[in-house]
């Protein structure tokens, strides 16, 4: 064997499950790790920010770009509403600062190799799993690995009954004049116009009096044109914020699949799938670098204990079941995004009910917050499901 285990993609996913492994665990030997990553080009993830919540420090703290303890949600009519959600604090993380950090911890340690690869094949053999690959001067390599984690992204999504997509574009801007505050983050704006299905809203992460992330975000069943969220951030920015002259520093873009689809998690008995093809993505909100975290702690912590190092599913079924009904009452239209969230962070402390969306609420917390939401339309849904068959994935 060339390696323990052979990771296949360097993004989020990928990284995180490097890290850990390397991090080491007291008793055990640390394993050997291969990390494929793609070269330069067309198959290595664009630079993106991640954001995510967590209580008290984290491991990449160190590289985080901004962090809060405030959030704002805006209706489209009415008064804000701004929350504490202490002890939680909302962190914002680029993906280059993050691989800068894992990086140098990676060198550090000394038990992760990285080598730049196209991936060709992944099938497995007896005792492991064999990766064909190529080097990007085309030289063929062959790798043999006791476990693969392959965090690529899937040729298509798999079948579902309802499919929905989080597109967003968002411009780092200096504005003229001291326009932000720098001590609570725009979650949801809902002053946006909203699209004939789905929801749109603004989203502002604020890095001083007159710097911040400003996007355009909408859940919708496909994604907009260049100069649709061109003309969505110049509306939000000018008309809806008044902002003023605004320079563009840096621009972000991401497509992130909202689906009651399943994922699965293996693709062969010693081949794993990490990340957003592992199903990390929440379906009803698209963060997943939180879930990618839980699933690298898992699988290290197999290592450690000297288990079979399977990913845990990335979210419970509860949850799965309870976004499986918010997406489809969307997608129907049987409920109001806009005015849905709106109303459930006026009527849910704001601690609770980021609790709950990252699924770490109880039974009787989840029955709490169900009741505050429209509760027929989301019966009816509710009820609808499970009749609906699983159709192909259909690329908008």
């Amino acid at each position: 064997m060339d390696a323990d285990v052979a990771i296949i993609g360097a993004g989020a996913a990928g990284l995180s499950l490097a890290h850990r492994l390397s991090s080491g665990t007291a008793g055990r030997r640390t394993p050997s790790v291969l990390l494929l990553t793609a070269p330069p080009g067309p198959l290595r993830p664009a630079r993106r920010t991640w954001c995510f919540w967590e209580a008290g420090p984290g491991p990449y703290d160190p590289a985080l770009t901004a962090s809060w303890q405030r959030l704002r949600v805006r209706p489209a009519r009415g008064r804000p509403v701004e929350s504490r959600i202490a002890p939680l604090r909302y962190k914002m993380l680029g993906s280059d600062d993050f691989e800068e950090l894992v990086h140098r911890d990676l060198a550090a340690r000394g038990t992760v190799r990285r080598t730049e690869a196209v991936v060709d094949t992944v099938e497995g053999v007896p005792g492991g799993a064999r990766v064909r690959a190529a080097t990007p001067a085309g030289v063929p390599l062959d790798v043999r690995a006791r476990w693969v984690f392959d965090s690529r992204p899937l040729g298509a999504l798999p079948a579902a009954r309802t499919t929905l997509f989080q597109h967003f574009h968002g411009w780092f801007v200096r504005a003229e004049r001291p326009v932000f505050d720098p001590g609570v983050v725009d979650l949801m704006d809902f002053r946006t116009p909203q699209p004939p299905r789905g929801l749109s809203f603004g989203y502002v992460l604020p890095t001083g009096r007159h710097t911040a992330l400003v996007e355009y975000t909408e859940f919708s069943p496909a994604p907009l044109t260049q100069e649709q969220y061109d003309a969505a951030l110049r509306h939000y920015t000018r008309d809806v914020l008044g902002l003023g002259r605004l320079r563009v520093t840096a621009e972000e873009s991401g497509v992130i699949p909202m689906t009651d689809a399943p994922f699965a998690r293996q693709s062969g008995p010693a081949v794993f799938r990490i990340g957003t093809a592992g199903g990390a993505t929440r379906p009803s909100t698209g963060y997943t670098f939180a879930a990618v975290q839980r699933q690298a702690r898992a699988v290290a912590a197999a290592f450690g204990a000297g288990r079979r190092p399977v990913p845990p599913p990335a979210h419970s079924a509860r949850s799965r079941a309870m976004d499986a009904v918010l997406l489809r009452a969307l997608a129907t239209g049987r409920v109001d995004g806009a005015d849905f969230f709106s109303r459930l962070f006026a009527r849910v402390p704001a601690e609770r009910l980021l609790r709950f969306l990252d699924g770490r609420t109880l039974l009787y917390e989840d029955i709490a917050v169900g009741l505050r939401t429209p509760v027929l339309p989301m019966l009816r849904t509710a009820a609808e499901l499970p009749r609906l068959p699983r159709r192909p994935f259909e690329d908008p």
